[in-house]
């Protein structure tokens, strides 16, 4: 076909594998990847709702893939174009708009690119969207993203994922297997294995997660293994003590809370409190004190008091985890937490998001001090700057070293000695530790 393509992912690390996908599928018909900036003929952005402002996001994307190339043909594909697909036609510029079924198709819907004075919408219900595509993130030969899992049967009352990815779905895990040995072939050292409900894995074949990693742990080829968010409810003992034995999972953990009040959690309609969340935290410290454990918070849902916002702040002060991730709560279309009473004022949501990413700070910068004269395995990534180069310990602390390009894509075994105005930490090699 001749023509050139360029991609905008918006959102979670599944979007970035699930636009890896697409655009395999568009080089296999003769399509040129080009930069965003290259004024490419085809431009496909994939969206998120997860975040504020999905809409605007996506217009300003737009506005810049046309000014690049004012002719372009523009693909809306992800989870916004599922939930409002008739609000992403009117986006000036937009041509056409798939929703979860239809992203995988897009050559059968594309045609020769002719622009029209209206998008064109394929939007099947959210309950047609049952089929399984696999996919893993592509350019970063040192790390991989794998989309192992999709969907979600939870339907949490704050969230619309379920009505923008359909249920929970996996390949079997023979499939899965000979996919990661597909990725394991290249230069790639790291595999984030990525999902909706990562944990829920094989729920449609009579599988579970935990079958799962014990296979991938026997696959030679990959370095490492990195579980990138699970469900503490799905976090098994077994899980925990097989990570922990493990030569090829790393010590990292990252484990959505959402809130510390467990009648908060009961409105969300999450599946366990926080005496279960605490058990898990302890055992995983218990068999792994080194361990990074990084921790979701949602602050400002309908209803949350100044008390339950502190019974959410005391109770992550006192766990021993390495990081939070917080988010204001957001309305969102079609759940039910957006019909609830006693709806908490933005400017308090901001308040509450402020002292929470405060105590996070706190709390990497404990984590990082701790770890002060150990000595971690680091795997260099290929990202340079100002001499330098940076990448992560098995257990997720941010390493800076001098620029050698022999080090990059390997796994060296560090001493770390001091941390850095920038907030990494820096060391010397120790080429006679054991790397893992």
């Amino acid at each position: 076909m001749g023509h050139s393509v360029a991609f905008y992912t918006l959102g979670c690390k599944l979007n970035f594998a699930e636009t890896s996908t697409i655009g395999q599928q568009l080089m296999d018909h003769g399509f040129a990847k080009a930069q965003f900036t290259q004024g490419a003929d085809l431009y496909v952005i994939n969206t998120c709702s997860v975040t504020d402002h999905a809409d605007r996001k996506c217009k300003k994307v737009v506005a810049e893939a046309l000014r690049y190339n004012p002719n372009a043909y523009v693909v809306i594909v992800g989870c916004y174009a599922q939930l409002k697909p008739a609000e992403i036609a009117e986006i000036p510029g937009v041509d056409m708009v798939l929703g979860a079924a239809e992203k995988f198709n897009l050559m059968q819907h594309l045609g020769e690119l002719v622009k029209e004075p209206k998008a064109r919408i394929y939007n099947a219900p959210i309950k047609e969207t049952n089929v399984f595509v696999p996919g893993f993130s592509e350019g970063d030969r040192t790390r991989t993203f794998m989309k192992v899992q999709d969907g979600c049967d939870y339907f949490c009352s704050f969230c619309t994922i379920p009505l923008a990815r359909g249920n929970s779905r996996s390949a079997n895990i023979q499939d899965t297997v000979a996919k990661i040995k597909e990725v394991a072939a290249g230069a790639t050292k790291e595999i984030v294995l990525t999902g909706v409900n990562l944990g829920d894995f094989g729920v449609n074949h009579g599988e579970d997660f935990f079958g799962l990693i014990r296979q991938l742990d026997q696959i030679e080829g990959v370095d490492r293994y990195r579980i990138s968010s699970i469900e503490p409810n799905l976090l098994t003992d077994e899980i925990i003590s097989f990570v922990a034995a493990s030569r090829r999972f790393v010590p990292h953990f990252h484990i959505p809370l959402q809130s510390g009040s467990d009648d908060i959690l009961a409105r969300m309609r999450r599946r366990y409190d926080s005496s279960l969340y605490q058990s898990r935290i302890n055992r995983i410290l218990e068999l792994m004190p080194h361990c990074a454990i990084g921790v979701d918070v949602i602050v400002g849902f309908p209803g949350e008091t100044e008390e339950e916002f502190m019974k959410t702040y005391q109770f992550l002060n006192a766990l021993d985890v390495a990081y939070l991730h917080v988010f204001p709560y957001s309305e969102r279309p079609n759940t039910t937490a957006k019909k609830m009473k006693d709806r908490v004022p933005q400017f308090m949501r901001n308040q509450r998001v402020e002292m929470l990413r405060i105590l996070s700070e706190k709390k990497k910068q404990a984590f990082y001090r701790n770890h002060l004269g150990t000595c971690r395995p680091v795997l260099f990534e290929a990202e340079e700057k100002g001499n330098f180069m940076f990448g992560f310990t098995d257990n997720y602390i941010k390493v800076k070293a001098e620029y050698d390009p022999l080090m990059v894509n390997e796994v060296v075994a560090m001493n770390l000695e001091h941390i850095n105005e920038d907030g990494t930490i820096s060391g010397v090699f120790d080429f006679a530790a054991v790397k893992h």
